[in-house]
């Protein structure tokens, strides 16, 4: 067998070359060469040869003739090369639907089609792998199902193996065309945006958080977005620390961020602080002030406030140079106290219509030790003097950031350009906002610092600790933040969107266990059960046997939860979940309390003809005692409009608890194990019982709207 690959296009086309070159390694015909040719990416001339006889000419022709000279299987194939007609597109919003689908279908399966590799496998990595949005899918771990069968692919040698070769020819082909054209073509893929100048390996971004509180989601969202065009453009991401206000920084925060990162599955290619630079900006500070750029102020900051509101020049502005370098120089970097009355301020356009271009503080002082840099400094640059200087300098060339710092972008490019500094391009999102929800890092404080919360790793909390305790998965966050893409509309979101993709995580994995609830608990007297406690293992979970196997007690007594009592009739047959039926004999009241029943097991009933299947528990000494809590938000109103108070919108009761008794299986359950209770919903361990202790769970949201707390 020969295989000969000449290859003349961008990626856009390893995707068809991939199925031909994977069905083709197949073939048993040893005489059966292929020639794959491109005139440009959007006219491919294919040709396969057996011997020196041509067989087929045209693309479908050529893919159908080497599936028919192969042992794969062919079943369905029509039906998976329209699906994967549908993958090309590099819109995610688009691309999750199907991917969702494809995950679905993969959920207990190993291969598309039947029990090994077939055409229809072929057809659909092939696409895949053709689609730069893929990189940052499987990173992500998105798409749980789709990332185990694309990987193990990849590593099949007639997959991945082919793909790395046609790479190799395909750079090899690209320099040679652009030696012959003198021309260097650029990579434009995109993700409903077209980053200004993207070249491919070239591209840098940053995530600049501040050490100054816990990530939140609005955090995750734009660092996973950084980390999601530096994978799209093969280039580098920047994690920095914006540490220029030492008031509000500290170590704690800093290693905090950085945990969190690791655990969303984001690595930096570099970790870098804006403190690694202080001695860079005030040089350049220094430079604004001898050409005239910039000005020290000592104007009262009321004053100075209502100046600039105004569109008022301030007193200090026509100062001379060399009086503004000795206050900058020696007063301010000494932290003297004539220092300390004065801030240095850019001398832009007092009167500009973008009042963010009035003036701006560019450097104010602060005596308070930085964590990294001690005493060294008695001033610091602000966020809009040093963001872009540090962007400049780091060669970052696309700073991601949310539409609120929109009217700064003037501001920003302004600083570039006075300071003479390379030009980085600015690309706005929206930010991630969520209904009856605070983002702010001070009002999030505020709830830790007055007891309303246990720290910044509360459930209640919208931050990645906060989340990921109530029960969100990685892989959910990842496909939320991908979903709602780079757009620029300002949207304000139901939680129910977030859990309920990450429901569609957690389902398929979260085995199946049984939780009753204890107040009035009742006791069901099964007359013909096992006199001694006897236990059977059962599927953890009865759609996904690699889950495993766990243990079920039956017996005679069991309980039931007083609302399943009480909805009882004598007489009435019903399905006890995971045993059987049982017929109702007698039910015993205490007012309106069920205090006991009576009954027997019907075993070869039909549980189809039952309206009632119950959850239940043997009534032995191994149920285990349970605290299932739920929360609602912290706030009652959907969005605070300017000048509302939040302390004015507390809800008054935000966290509930159910005693419950569980599975004796529980007791072999580790914090953070996310399982379903049967007819609850989907819970998370948060802390290990004992003899005195109950074991803690928290609700998991599945993105339903039920109204559990009242008026909202």
């Amino acid at each position: 067998m020969s295989t000969s690959l000449v290859l003349a296009a961008k990626a856009p086309i390893v995707a068809y070359a991939s199925l031909i070159a994977a069905a083709f390694i197949n073939t048993e015909k040893s005489d059966t060469s292929i020639n794959v040719s491109f005139v440009d990416e959007k006219a491919p001339e294919v040709k396969l040869s057996q011997g020196d006889k041509v067989i087929a000419t045209d693309n479908n022709s050529v893919f159908n003739h080497l599936v028919g000279l192969s042992k794969i299987s062919t079943d369905n194939l029509s039906e998976w090369i329209e699906f994967s007609s549908k993958l090309t597109t590099k819109d995610f919003k688009l691309l999750s639907v199907e991917l969702e689908k494809l995950d679905s279908h993969l959920n207990f399966r190993s291969f598309i089609v039947g029990h090994k590799v077939s055409a229809s496998d072929i057809a659909v990595w092939g696409v895949l792998r053709a689609n730069p949005v893929m990189g940052s899918v499987i990173k992500s771990s998105a798409y749980i199902n789709v990332s185990r069968w694309y990987l193990f692919l990849d590593s099949d040698k007639r997959f991945g193996g082919m793909v790395e070769l046609m790479n190799k020819s395909i750079v090899e082909i690209r320099k040679a065309a652009s030696s012959a054209s003198g021309e260097k073509k650029t990579h434009k893929a995109n993700f409903d945006i077209n980053l200004q100048d993207a070249k491919d390996g070239e591209v840098v971004t940053r995530f600049p958080p501040e050490p100054s509180g816990y990530l939140h989601i609005g955090h995750a969202k734009a660092a996973i977005l950084n980390k999601y065009f530096a994978d799209l453009y093969h280039g580098k991401l920047i994690i920095r620390f914006d540490d220029t206000n030492p008031s509000k920084e500290n170590v704690e925060f800093q290693d905090s961020i950085l945990e969190d990162l690791q655990l969303l599955g984001i690595k930096g290619d570099r970790i870098t602080y804006s403190s690694d630079y202080f001695e860079q900006m005030y040089d350049l500070a220094v430079k604004l002030i001898k050409e005239g750029k910039a000005y020290c102020d000592d104007t009262p900051l009321e004053k100075m406030r209502a100046e600039r509101m105004d569109g008022l020049k301030s007193e200090r502005r026509d100062r001379s140079i060399e009086e503004n370098l000795k206050i900058f120089t020696q007063e301010m970097k000494n932290g003297t106290e004539e220092g300390l009355k004065n801030c240095l301020r850019a001398k832009i356009d007092y009167t500009a219509l973008n009042k963010t271009l009035r003036d701006p503080v560019i450097y104010r002082c602060n005596l308070t030790p930085h964590h990294r840099t001690g005493t060294s400094w008695k001033m610091y640059p602000t966020y809009d003097f040093c963001v872009p200087i540090v962007d400049s300098l780091e060669g970052v060339t696309h700073a991601l950031r949310t539409i609120e710092y929109r009217d700064r972008n003037a501001q920003y490019d302004w600083m570039l350009d006075a300071l003479h500094l390379r030009k980085v391009h600015i690309w706005d999102f929206a930010r991630v906002n969520f209904v009856r929800t605070l983002l702010s890092k001070r009002k999030l404080q505020w709830f830790v610092d007055k007891g309303y919360v246990g720290n910044w790793d509360d459930p209640r909390f919208p931050t990645v600790r906060g989340v990921r305790r109530r029960g969100m998965s990685v892989e959910g966050l990842w496909n939320f933040v991908i979903a709602q893409g780079p757009s620029k509309n300002i949207i304000n979101l139901d939680w129910n969107v977030i859990w309920a993709t990450n429901k569609k995580i957690i389902d398929p994995i979260a085995p199946r266990h049984v939780a009753v609830e204890d107040k009035n608990v009742v006791k069901f007297h099964l007359v013909d059960g096992p006199t001694t406690p006897v236990v059977e293992q059962k599927p953890k979970h009865k759609k996904n046997a690699d889950l495993g196997l766990k243990d079920v007690i039956y017996y005679k007594d069991i309980i039931l939860e007083q609302a399943d009592a009480d909805a009882l009739e004598e007489g009435e047959e019903l399905t006890l979940m995971d045993w059987g039926n049982a017929i109702v004999e007698k039910i015993e009241k205490e007012g309106d309390v069920v205090k006991s029943v009576t009954g027997r097991l019907n075993l070869e009933g039909d549980f189809k003809k039952t309206s009632k299947k119950l959850t239940w528990l043997a009534d032995t000494p191994d149920k285990v005692k349970l605290d299932l809590v739920d929360f609602d938000h912290l706030i009652t109103k959907d969005k605070l409009d300017e000048g509302d108070n939040f302390e004015d919108f507390l809800t008054p009761n935000t966290e509930f608890h159910t005693s419950a008794f569980g599975d004796l299986n529980i007791r072999k359950m580790k914090v953070g194990d996310v399982i379903q209770f049967e007819r609850k919903g989907y819970f998370r361990l948060d802390a290990i019982g004992n003899n005195d202790k109950p074991y803690v769970f928290f609700t998991i949201p599945d993105g339903k709207s039920i109204n559990r707390y009242g008026a909202k």
